[in-house]
């Protein structure tokens, strides 16, 4: 008898590792750190921890997964401090501290010949000059690690201890000093300073750069941008791709069309991320709602009009109070495009109009970029209500499995028992 369940035991057993290992993973990949949470259990970072705040650092660092913190003491921070930089310059200094790539301590005395260039949060937001935002990490003899900012000579920071590690999704390491760089000290222009029209022209948005320069919407985006900004800038296949409707504007509307991609409030990745909702634009005003509503799904951040869709691919600068992204459409208000949707998606067959984008043998949908957003209205909502259920469903059916194999291998425990 024993020999005979045996097989279905060990089955049994098998299932059940299998459920425990992808529940523990899903958790090990969303939401699994918070820096804030982190540092606060070591009262000797507490300035440190303070201007990742303060800087917006430490929104960005609990979005992104594969990362590591060289943290400085506050006794280390004083001396960064005593600098008196401005908070945007400061955040670029501390940028420069947020590897993006994971190192535990194994793997710092394990690097491949010894050093290594690895790149910063300061190099991966654009704001780096060449290769100024990466960190040379050297280990060298004795045990020791050395680290340093590329456009500086020698190692004069190194590493102390690790603080925390979650393996291969973030790691919290001491170094002795602040990492030294020209480039991320020098002074930032102030936001009002800043050429919007120039930062989109050199990264991939120069179309709509060109609109908004000669419209009248310019004057009202810079100034907005001390109060704070968040813009979103579509790409320039975008732009180029809807040119012929832009065309057919009027001045007026084209001008509204402009701000809609603007929003009157600094909203990081991080905050639009957690935010869901309605989202107000510089083209909101009384009756004008000109709104859309910001949607996340997974790492994705959706940008949804009563017309069409978009996403969010990048980030052009992001310098509290002042941000731009780069986004694959152009938003398309209600306003402006009345009817254009129920032109796209017939209202009495939403749903089979969806599912025309994905053909058996595996073609494109039609080539209009606005063409293919989903439908909006009520069938949208509740295909969004039935995606959502559909999660919980998974979650409620992979704990219901987990405790059946549960008790299913208690049974035969129980018969090898007996």
């Amino acid at each position: 008898m024993k020999k005979q369940l045996a097989p279905l035991v060990l089955f049994s057993l098998t299932l059940l590792i299998s459920l425990i290992h992808s529940t523990t993973a899903g958790a090990a990949t969303s939401g699994s750190h918070n820096i804030t949470r982190i540092l606060a259990k070591h009262p000797g970072f507490s300035t440190f921890n303070h201007y990742l705040t303060i800087t917006h650092l430490a929104d960005e660092i609990n979005r992104r997964q594969t990362i590591t913190i060289l943290a400085i003491d506050n006794a280390a921070m004083s001396s960064l401090l005593d600098k008196h930089l401005s908070v945007s310059t400061l955040k670029n200094v501390l940028s420069l501290h947020v590897l993006v790539d994971y190192f535990g301590a194994k793997k710092l005395h394990q690097i491949t010949n010894g050093t290594t260039l690895v790149s910063s949060m300061f190099q991966a937001t654009g704001s780096a000059a060449g290769t100024a935002g990466y960190v040379n990490v050297t280990n060298l003899k004795g045990g020791k690690v050395g680290f340093a900012a590329e456009d500086n000579d020698g190692l004069h920071s190194f590493y102390v201890k690790s603080i925390e590690e979650l393996p291969y999704v973030i790691s919290v390491l001491e170094i002795s000093q602040p990492l030294s760089s020209a480039d991320a000290e020098a002074p930032t222009a102030a936001p009002s300073d800043i050429d919007l029209i120039a930062i989109m022209s050199k990264q991939g948005c120069k179309a709509f750069a060109d609109l908004l320069r000669v419209s009248k919407a310019l004057p009202t985006f810079k100034e907005t941008v001390d109060g704070g900004l968040t813009v979103f800038c579509p790409t320039d296949s975008a732009v180029n791709g809807f040119s012929a409707k832009y065309k057919n504007l009027t001045d007026s509307k084209k001008v509204s069309l402009l701000l809609y991609h603007g929003v009157p409030v600094y909203q990081s990745l991080q905050m639009l991320k957690s935010n869901n909702g309605i989202m107000n634009t510089l083209a909101t005003e009384g009756a004008n709602k000109y709104d859309f509503t910001v949607q996340n799904d997974g790492e994705d951040v959706n940008l949804e009009t009563k017309v069409n869709t978009a996403n969010i691919i990048g980030t052009l600068i992001d310098q509290d109070p002042f941000v731009v992204y780069k986004i694959n459409k152009v938003l398309m208000p209600r306003e402006l495009f009345k009817g254009v949707k129920e032109d796209l998606a017939p209202a009495e067959s939403p749903k089979p109009a969806k599912k025309k984008k994905t053909t058996k043998k595996g073609k494109a949908p039609a080539a209009d970029e606005d063409a293919d957003s989903p439908a909006d209205g009520p069938d949208a909502d509740a295909d969004s209500d039935d995606e959502k259920a559909a999660d919980d469903n998974g979650v409620s059916g992979l704990n219901q499995g987990f405790r059946f194999v549960m008790v299913f291998f208690s049974l035969f425990i129980g018969f090898l028992v007996l």
